[in-house]
């Protein structure tokens, strides 16, 4: 059993949605998070993909590129898009410096907003993290200080130093296709010395198809080939690799054991 725990299922639409859920099963992928970008009708749009699907859940919030067209949300606001039993964890949400499709202070303004959400209801930030370790560091950092919140660093493309920060607060990593792209040297080499019990793997699908599948539109099934990569980098057999990260999974997003 494999978990997806990143992916972005409205972006198949209909019957294709269907098929891909389909494919995913077959490829051993039992469970998949499909995740919210933007309040208000696409956090409906996640939470109907996941109501629909046994086995898929959801996340709300805004991601960083779309955090400049509107106001930060309030904390209710974000929480009102997560009350949904299939809907279980926020976000994502984040800094993205390498498109800069945001004005930065009005990214870091909803970042915040975002983990104010997560401290208060408990449910784990899916953070987007993209060149923009140093300010990213400093947040969590800041934040955690004024209370604990769970969180993980989905698709993790930073630097050893964002994941010893992340790790050391408390946070969880997960890694995506870019794992094993041949020039990801450095990303391989922090997969294997993240702690056991922090662990993920993910598609980011339709985004980063892993090898041997680069360059197709991805999708969850080949969050196999991911986690067939991260067992060999960690010197492990793909079951109990699966096993691994399935428990974490579990922990880590708690409101996935009661839906």
């Amino acid at each position: 059993m494999i978990v997806d725990s990143h992916c972005h299922l409205d972006y198949f639409q209909g019957a294709e949605q269907d098929a891909v859920v389909a494919r995913a099963r077959e490829a051993g992928v039992t469970t998949m998070v499909t995740i919210g970008t933007r309040l208000g009708e696409q956090a409906a749009t996640v939470r109907e993909i996941a109501a629909r699907y046994d086995g898929v859940f959801a996340t709300v919030g805004i991601h960083p590129h779309n955090a400049g067209e509107r106001a930060a949300p309030t904390v209710d606001e974000i929480l009102k898009e997560a009350d949904h039993p299939k809907v279980i964890g926020i976000g994502e949400s984040g800094l993205d410096y390498f498109y800069d499709k945001a004005p930065r202070p009005m990214q870091a303004e909803s970042f915040r907003a975002h983990i104010a959400a997560a401290r208060v209801s408990g449910l784990p930030l899916v953070i987007h993290a993209r060149d923009a370790d140093a300010d990213m560091a400093a947040i969590l950092t800041d934040e955690s200080g004024q209370g604990a919140f769970p969180f993980l660093l989905h698709c993790f493309s930073s630097g050893a130093e964002l994941a010893r920060t992340a790790l050391r607060l408390g946070g969880y990593v997960s890694f995506s296709g870019i794992l094993t792209f041949p020039k990801s040297e450095e990303n391989r080499a922090i997969a294997a010395e993240v702690p056991t019990d922090r662990l993920l793997v993910e598609t980011d699908s339709p985004y980063l198809a892993p090898v041997p599948l680069r360059g197709k539109r991805c999708e969850p099934a080949y969050a196999a080939h991911t986690a067939a990569k991260l067992a060999e980098v960690r010197g492990m057999g793909l079951k109990a690799l699966a096993e691994l990260t399935t428990e974490n999974f579990h922990r880590l997003f708690q409101r996935s054991r009661a839906a």
